[in-house]
């Protein structure tokens, strides 16, 4: 480490100086008690509004984050650029580890993430980017649970009574599609794109992310439960255009679930009884849901593991395992099912209810039971 640079706490100070971050909101996600401080009582209204049904009265916080509304910081340090996912094409992210912690830069916007330790500080302009401090609330509680032991997985869950599925696969397979089907068929939902497990004795625990799903204009068209995403106009619109199409469109809308499905509906914990991984094509034949073994198949493993990322920083220097053989491990006691063929939401929320009941879950008409 170059101790030229200043330290994390140093140059958190800086920024904070004669600032008051006098407006709160105190968040629980399963047993981690979150609060966040604020200069912006704008922002803090819009994550009320985004974080409904994870909101509890104030008390002693497991993780506190700042978010400070000011301009784009301008940055004398040299920043290393963070390299692109398989498939996108440009850098979005820089950063640079400091003395006690890190440093994050999000090219597009200019907000600046500074994180480690006790420190947790979003800062920028936050009301114009309030997705990137929702995002950033969240990778806190991801690193709270890797922290303790958890594995992060590129999965969707959903939940009945007594446990639930865990839905995998590559970007754009429809993992949040699935699950919004399932919720119409009385299934809870656990999470949207990210999903840490753990297991204990005699049972997988699951903690989901509080990230509510993104749906393209198709999905909300195809489900009447979502049809309220849509605004006239936008329905108008879209109604017309060929189901490829729709697949195709890179418009996407936020899902409030209580809006659509009622209260209670999103419960970011559950027993995981399954794993189902979506592995279809375009015409590619009938919905099918198949036994396989993830030993055997380590294409299908792949699409399961997710890397920490930027915003994971080991304490003190410690590398959390994500190795294959750690998710091979975690998920041996669970059953793992492949869905192939051509994309039928309809058909593929039938073949889970069916493995739910298979397993010795309810599989519930209405809205699941607490």
């Amino acid at each position: 480490m170059n101790t030229a640079y200043p330290s994390l706490e140093a140059l958190t100070s800086a920024y904070l100086a004669g600032r008051r971050l006098e407006h709160g909101l105190s968040l629980r996600f399963g047993q981690c008690r979150l609060r966040l401080a604020s200069n912006s009582l704008a922002l803090v209204h819009t994550l009320r509004e985004y974080f409904r049904g994870f909101q509890v009265p104030d008390e002693e916080a497991d993780i506190a984050v700042q978010a400070l509304e000011c301009p784009a910081a301008s940055l004398d340090l040299p920043l290393l650029a963070k390299e692109p996912d398989p498939g996108k094409p440009r850098v979005k992210e820089e950063y640079r580890d400091l003395p006690g912690g890190r440093l994050v830069r999000k090219r597009l916007t200019g907000m600046l993430f500074l994180f480690g330790g006790a420190i947790n500080l979003a800062l920028g302009p936050c009301l114009r980017n309030d997705n990137q401090v929702v995002n950033f609330i969240n990778s806190r509680y991801i690193q709270w649970l890797l922290e303790r032991g958890h594995l992060l997985c590129h999965a969707a869950a959903v939940s009945a009574a007594q446990g639930g599925l865990a839905l995998a696969g590559f970007s754009g397979m429809g993992k949040s599609t699935l699950a919004l089907h399932l919720m119409s068929r009385g299934l809870n939902f656990v999470s949207n794109d990210r999903l840490l497990i753990k297991p204990s004795e005699n049972d997988l625990a699951m903690h989901g992310v509080a990230k509510l799903p993104r749906i393209n204009p198709g999905t909300a068209l195809t489900n009447p439960d979502l049809h309220a995403v849509l605004s006239c106009e936008d329905h108008e619109r879209y109604q017309g255009l060929a189901p490829a199409s729709l697949w195709t469109l890179e418009r996407k809308y936020d899902v409030f679930l209580d809006r659509c499905f009622g209260d209670g509906r999103f419960r970011i914990a559950s027993s995981l009884r399954a794993l189902v991984i979506l592995n279809w094509r375009q015409q590619a034949g009938g919905c099918r849901l198949v036994r396989v073994d993830l030993e055997r198949r380590p294409d299908l493993l792949g699409a399961v593991m997710k890397s920490p990322g930027l915003f994971y920083l080991p304490p003190s220097g410690r590398l959390a395992d994500v190795s294959p053989q750690a998710y091979l491990k975690a998920l041996a006691s669970r059953p793992t099912y492949e869905l192939t063929g051509s994309p039928d939401f309809s058909s593929a929320a039938e073949a889970c209810l069916n493995l739910l009941s298979r397993h010795g879950l309810d599989s519930p008409s209405g809205p699941a039971t607490p």
